[in-house]
């Protein structure tokens, strides 16, 4: 497994200076992204109104046009089917964050308001179709490795009772206690998920072999500006194609 890091500065203390491993037997299959760290964001002092406003606009935009046009037709998520194909995953049964989101909005004319971190990047995910995420870093255990699954991870998923199996052989973010904190790029977990206290973040910008790699920076560019608009934060980065 490569190291797959810019390094952070000498002066960040250890919750600030995780890194990153990035496993080229996953990305040899397609997978591609961008990681960084957003530090010292403030979700306590975050315009609502402002944020809403904001998410209203990204959400108004889906469904002002017709579904085929955003989920048939779009070559990134098609991208995330065929990624998905490629390691086993049924792409009838598990849809990528994206055009989930796509299709909640479809559904029921809106996307899950959560909170300020959580909306925005929601937001920016709908707007370039990549599939974004972020984990509270002071819940994660050392440093975080994408890499194939073996079967043997911890996996709680964000809103389950109880943890549930890992497939083998699929793709996933793990930390180094062996918990899954997000499995492929669809569900996150109870573990890292952000909360209104949540200050530090690990950013996923991720995309798939129809994804440039000029899509994925500004993908993270437009993430990560948004985030600074709303709520603060300085970003560390991690990797970038």
């Amino acid at each position: 497994m490569t190291h797959a890091i810019i390094g952070p500065p000498a002066s960040l203390d250890r919750r600030r200076a995780l890194r990153f491993h990035l496993d080229p037997d996953v990305t040899a299959k397609g997978v591609t992204g961008s990681y960084c760290l957003l530090l010292g964001v403030d979700q306590t002092g975050a315009n609502a109104d402002a944020i809403e406003a904001f998410v209203d606009q990204a959400v108004a935009s889906v469904r002002a046009r017709a579904r085929r046009d955003l989920i048939s037709a779009d070559p990134i998520l098609a991208g995330f089917r065929t990624l998905h194909r490629a390691f086993g995953v049924p792409t009838r049964k598990l849809f990528s964050a994206p055009e989930t989101l796509i299709r909640y909005v479809e559904k029921r004319g809106d996307i899950p308001r959560i909170g300020p971190l959580v909306d925005l990047y929601n937001a920016v995910s709908l707007e370039t179709g990549l599939a974004l995420g972020a984990h509270d870093i002071a819940q994660i255990d050392g440093d975080i490795s994408l890499r194939m699954t073996t079967g043997s991870e911890n996996f709680h998923p964000v809103g389950a009772a109880e943890p549930e199996p890992v497939r083998p052989g699929e793709y996933a973010y793990v930390d180094d206690g062996g918990t899954v904190i997000c499995r492929l790029e669809v569900r996150q977990v109870e573990k890292t998920k952000v909360t209104p206290e949540t200050t530090d973040v690990f950013l996923i910008i991720q995309g798939n072999p129809a994804t440039p790699p000029q899509t994925i920076r500004a993908g993270q560019d437009r993430l990560v500006s948004v985030l600074q608009r709303f709520l603060g934060g300085t970003e560390v980065p991690l990797y970038r194609p």
